[in-house]
């Protein structure tokens, strides 16, 4: 078998039947510009990291100020301004009683350290509690521990022998959530109590953008707080503004014990992920015994030049008008959406904040449907940069799309369906 004539091994990516992979040179806005002359409609943000656009100025402009002064420090006995005020704000506009900041560099990272806080917090607090719960269908990163905590399947079976065993809940969709809330509760009720139960809020991402409602996330945080449960909320992806809200925990009025929040911190300029909890969990770990310390770190830890893009995407929000670039998404979503869902090519067509997603029909459903890499490649040769989860095709652009384009994405899926399946 002939192999590929680069020796970059790329992510989620079977290169014996990838064709040819496009070169980017520049990206400015919703577009992405390749070497080819060909320009790319980012229908995805370029895995949901960017929020804004991209090259935002004002971003590009703190990044480029913050490379005068300080590139990088230990952050283990030092600090900087750029991180300290960084996590004043996040403090600031974070659910209530989220009261520190540990920082990393990607969303794998972020839930990894929630683990290890959620796990030494109740070591330090002389429990045996270890088990961790998680929902069905869940994706959390692709480390070791985050791999155990999502779903188990094609994306980690050959890894099996490192992945440490979790209690799954089962996911349910509209109709017969009750279920899932009850197969929580026995969890939390057996005498083995958990130590802690991690969900992506509102929308589980590469589980196929399957959605639930609020209240129902409201009510998974009831059940925990009624045996001390601690919940971690992984807002890596939901987070800044991708469910309509700048984080999704705020549509349920939850308040998570722990909460990562990666991806859009910078607009998605550059690597950075934060990991928040209570006082209470960092009170466990304050001592003068040092086996308590928290014994984590990345050697980028708080890296100043991303801290000052974060600090920069936290003035953007507070001073420009996110919101309603936010709420005009959501309106041209609605206006197109009401055609999918009478189009009987597609089921489950639905929305939440800027995220819409639709299954298309198909006998194959699932991450390995075979009508999946076909409509890749269409996309692909029609100049959008949109990835279908298996059968499901699903847009989460960056804020700045105008109507124009998001008609054209909705028109080059429904011609791509069309095109793919036949019908």
């Amino acid at each position: 078998m002939q192999r590929t004539a680069s020796p970059v091994w790329h992510p989620f990516t079977q290169h014996a039947i990838t064709p040819k992979i496009p070169m980017i040179e520049r990206g400015d806005g919703i577009y992405l510009y390749a070497a080819d002359g060909t320009r790319y409609i980012d229908a995805i943000s370029s895995w949901w990291v960017i929020t804004h656009g991209h090259c935002y100025p004002r971003i590009q402009a703190a990044i480029r100020a913050q490379t005068e002064k300080l590139d990088q420090v230990i952050f283990a006995g030092y600090t900087h301004e750029p991180a300290e005020e960084l996590a004043r704000r996040l403090v600031e506009v974070t659910p209530d009683g989220l009261d520190y900041v540990f920082y990393s560099d990607s969303g794998s990272t972020s839930v990894e350290v929630a683990l290890k806080m959620a796990l030494g917090y109740w070591a330090h607090c002389g429990a045996a509690r270890k088990r961790i719960l998680v929902l069905e269908n869940s994706y959390h990163g692709d480390t070791i521990g985050t791999m155990s905590v999502g779903e188990r399947g094609v994306f980690n079976q050959p890894y099996e022998p490192l992945l440490f065993d979790v209690q799954s809940i089962p996911f349910r969709a509209a109709g017969r959530e009750q279920d899932t809330l009850d197969a929580l509760e026995r969890a939390c009720n057996a005498p083995d109590t958990p130590a802690a139960f991690i969900v992506e809020p509102l929308v589980l991402g590469a589980g196929g953008m399957l959605m639930y409602s609020p209240e129902v996330l409201r009510e998974m945080k009831r059940i925990c707080a009624a045996k001390d449960v601690l919940f971690i909320a992984d807002e890596v992806m939901t987070g800044w503004g991708r469910t309509g809200t700048l984080f999704a925990c705020e549509q349920a009025g939850v308040v998570p014990d722990i909460a990562c929040y990666s991806k859009g911190i910078t607009g998605g300029a550059l690597p950075l992920a934060v990991t928040m909890c209570a006082a209470r969990i960092f009170d466990a770990h304050y001592s003068e015994d040092r086996r308590k310390t928290f014994f984590h770190s990345s050697s980028y830890t708080a890296n100043p030049v991303a801290c000052a893009a974060g600090l920069e995407n936290m003035r953007i929000w507070q001073e420009e008008p996110v919101g309603e670039r936010i709420a005009a998404i959501e309106a041209m979503h609605e206006r197109r959406l009401a055609e999918v869902r009478s189009d009987g090519r597609f089921e489950n067509v639905r929305r939440r904040g800027t995220i819409a997603a639709m299954d298309v029909k198909v006998d194959s459903a699932g991450y390995l449907a075979g009508v999946g890499p076909k409509m890749l490649a269409y996309f692909q040769s029609q100049g959008l940069l949109l990835r279908p989860l298996g059968n499901t095709v699903y847009l989460m652009t960056p804020y700045c799309i105008s109507e124009a384009d998001m008609d054209l994405l909705y028109d080059t899926i429904l011609a791509c369906v069309g095109e793919v399946t036949g019908g």
